[in-house]
């Protein structure tokens, strides 16, 4: 850790976020189990099996946003941890860190569409805790979660797996999360409905792993974007990944609203998206059980796993040069999810 303090950017799933897991966390955490940090969900062995867990916390601000809110995104977002993990999410805790003041009438929203999440995800909400701190203390309302999954005999997954010649696939358009969140902070507005992609992923990973059960790798890329879960990836296999802007799924709503800010979708937050590396001989059929399921229909093949550079992540241009696609230094959009 080159910092003495927490910053806001050491949650932006970028460079200083990677800094703080590996300097920080990990050293502190990391016990008998050596993947810890590596991938969204710990894949444990038992005598008639093997479970998957993962935990998060909810954050965002607003609380409400288009299309969704932070009870929906907490369970979606676990629901997805599990997944990219390729296990079938079963269970989910909540803990609910309440700010005096905030209007029954929210919270109560707020639980419906947890419930409403969960049932769609066909998961259930099995324990939770609530607290209630001091006005001004926690920002209306803050939502951690801990999930449990199974997994079949046979997936292994996980960032490490990328072997030269993996083709990377993405399950539709990006960037939407992000700039729905950020339609209703702060009185902007784009002239256009933006809403977040918040969706459960666990039948869409199902349904590729029906197509293709040696998935080398899944990931949802929610802080960071797409360029910090390709980053992860290529660090995690020692090797490298190069991507084809002119491939890239984006809305146009969405990539005008990126432009009046001066951002990449690249780096903004999905919540109903994820990121895939497949066989090169399997792409194909994973592709068509993607765009098969209603998560997926605008999936695309966007690039490919090189030997060379290693660690590193390209991206040709729409004018036919190349560039280095690097995570992010510092903070790009705080609390987004």
């Amino acid at each position: 850790m080159k910092d003495d303090k927490i910053l806001l950017a050491h949650g932006s799933g970028g460079r200083l976020m990677r800094e703080l897991i590996e300097g920080c966390l990990m050293p502190e955490l990391k016990g008998g189990y050596a993947k810890l940090g590596e991938d969204d969900s710990a894949v444990l062995s038992r005598p008639d099996g093997r479970i998957a867990l993962t935990t998060d916390s909810y954050v965002v601000n607003p609380i409400f946003f288009p299309g969704g809110n932070i009870g929906d995104l907490a369970v979606n977002g676990t629901v997805n941890d599990l997944s990219m993990s390729g296990a079938t999410p079963l269970y989910i805790t909540v803990g609910l860190i309440v700010e005096e003041g905030l209007p029954v009438s929210e919270l109560t929203a707020i639980l419906r569409s947890m419930k409403k999440a969960a049932d769609l995800a066909g998961v259930s909400i099995v324990a939770g805790d609530t607290k209630v701190v001091d006005r001004g203390k926690a920002d209306r309302i803050f939502i951690n979660t801990a999930g449990v999954g199974v997994l079949t005999d046979g997936v292994e997954i996980s960032a490490g797996n990328l072997r030269p010649g993996d083709r990377i696939l993405v399950s539709g358009t990006l960037g939407d999360h992000g700039m729905a969140v950020m339609s209703v902070r702060d009185g902007l507005s784009f002239g256009t409905d933006i809403t977040t992609d918040s969706a459960p992923l666990n039948s869409l990973v199902r349904d590729m792993l029906a197509a293709c059960p040696e998935i080398h790798a899944l990931r949802d890329p929610t802080r960071g974007g797409l360029a910090a879960t390709l980053n992860e990836f290529a660090a995690s296999s020692g090797v490298g990944i190069i991507i084809d802007e002119k491939t890239l799924p984006v809305r146009d709503d969405v990539r005008g609203a990126c432009e009046m800010l001066g951002l990449d979708p690249l780096y903004v937050a999905n919540e109903g998206k994820l990121a895939a590396a497949v066989p090169a001989g399997k792409a194909d059929s994973v592709l068509a059980a993607m765009k098969a399921n209603r998560y997926g229909s605008d999936s695309a093949i966007i690039g490919e796993v090189v030997s060379e550079p290693r660690g590193k992540v390209l991206i040709k241009t729409l004018i036919g040069g190349t560039r280095i696609l690097d995570m992010l230094a510092g903070e790009l959009l705080p609390r987004i999810c």
